[in-house]
């Protein structure tokens, strides 16, 4: 299996933090699968301002920080197998949808997201992905199906 570092995880995606939600690739079969993770720290921008006087609860990673880390993780896989088989995807990366997402825990400043994600299908320029996310051994969130697609033309403003 192929590992990614979070160099080689800059150079597929063209996110940069804050909003680079992907640390590091533990696992990558190119066109099928990958198992991706986040570090969710204190120092996070979702974490900034908060009240001391609030409950540990209140710390509980956004949800949809989890469903974007997710995204990205699948992005990874998608573009890594486009280039693995010699294609370019040219254009603005763009998070379609999330369906079928079932949240059943939380993540909180020290733990470690693990997403598995897996490639339903690609048509053109759009992939179909689907797969959870973990904290240890515990499954934090189901995702039946997300929608990634690829457009030219576009630029950051127009994706917003």
């Amino acid at each position: 299996m192929t590992t990614l570092e979070h160099a080689d995880i800059r150079r597929i995606l063209p996110h940069r933090h804050p909003v680079l939600l992907v640390d590091r690739v533990l696992e990558i079969e190119p066109g099928a699968r990958i198992v991706a993770t986040k570090t969710v720290t204190g120092s996070e921008p979702c974490y900034a301002g908060m009240d001391e006087d609030l409950p540990a609860s209140a710390y509980a990673y956004p949800a949809s920080l989890l469903v974007e880390s997710f995204g990205q993780s699948g992005a990874v896989l998608w573009l890594y197998s486009a280039a693995a088989q010699g294609e370019q995807r040219e254009g603005t990366l763009i998070f379609g949808s999330a369906r079928e997402v079932t949240i059943t825990g939380s993540a909180y400043p020290g733990d470690v997201l693990r997403h598995v994600v897996e490639i339903d299908r690609i048509i053109g320029d759009n992939a179909f992905m689907r797969g959870e996310i973990w904290v240890g051994d515990r499954r934090i969130a189901t995702l039946g199906s997300v929608l990634a697609v690829v457009r030219d033309g576009l630029t950051a403003d127009d994706a917003t």
